[in-house]
């Protein structure tokens, strides 16, 4: 079964920092782009980052540009989302998920999405 379990989340206060993780398993892992989405209370699910180490790319959505950092591990199928200068705004709940072309822009299926991980920043 495929399982991505998104784990790190908490409370911060603005200008902290958090690094989530997401572990992956039951799928190929170098064949996957592995991505971060965000949910804010009222709002509709927003792309923040991927990365597909196995072709060297990696994308950033303008709002979190210079501030996120997102690695892999392919020893441990496991991507982190380092996150420093959190503001307010990035308050949401993270959801990680998998799709072998997300980074190009394709959204993944239902059973390729991990359970969320909220992230609060005060300010």
């Amino acid at each position: 079964d495929v399982q991505l379990q998104a784990s790190g989340g908490g409370l911060v206060q603005a200008g902290g920092s958090l690094r989530l993780s997401c572990a992956a398993s039951g799928f190929t892992f170098d064949d996957y782009a592995i991505g971060w989405f965000r949910q804010a209370p009222g709002k509709g699910r927003e792309g923040v980052s991927c990365i597909k180490s196995s072709d060297g790319i990696t994308y950033y959505a303008d709002p979190v540009k210079g501030r996120f950092t997102i690695s892999s591990d392919n020893a441990k199928n496991t991507v982190y989302l380092k996150m420093n200068s959190l503001k307010p705004e990035d308050t949401a709940v993270y959801y990680c998920a998998a799709d072998t072309r997300l980074c190009l822009g394709s959204y993944p299926r239902d059973d390729y999405w991990g359970q969320g991980t909220q992230v609060t920043v005060s300010s």
